[in-house]
């Protein structure tokens, strides 16, 4: 009789992931507060950080959209990795 297969851990495959339990509402509270919305939109230019920005509007666009979402999880990872080697 064959094993029954196992199903992967996915807490332990997620441990290398540094935006495991980080929520984009997190990421971009974090991201407003340290580059504010003019800082965002320079840096990923969408019309959601530059044209009467709010966090449920940016939230809705980059829930729709995954290029923009990539933007802010890059943006979010450099910042954070910036603070801890200060």
């Amino acid at each position: 009789m064959p094993k029954p297969e196992k199903t992967p851990n996915i807490t332990h495959t997620q441990t290398n992931n540094p935006l495991h339990g980080v929520t984009l509402a997190h990421m971009l509270t974090e991201l407003e507060a340290h580059f504010g919305w003019q800082g965002l939109s320079s840096r990923i230019p969408v019309n959601c950080f530059s044209h009467e920005p709010s966090l449920q509007s940016s939230l809705k666009f980059l829930r729709r959209t995954p290029w923009a979402r990539d933007k802010v999880e890059t943006l979010y990872l450099q910042m954070t990795r910036q603070k801890n080697n200060r």
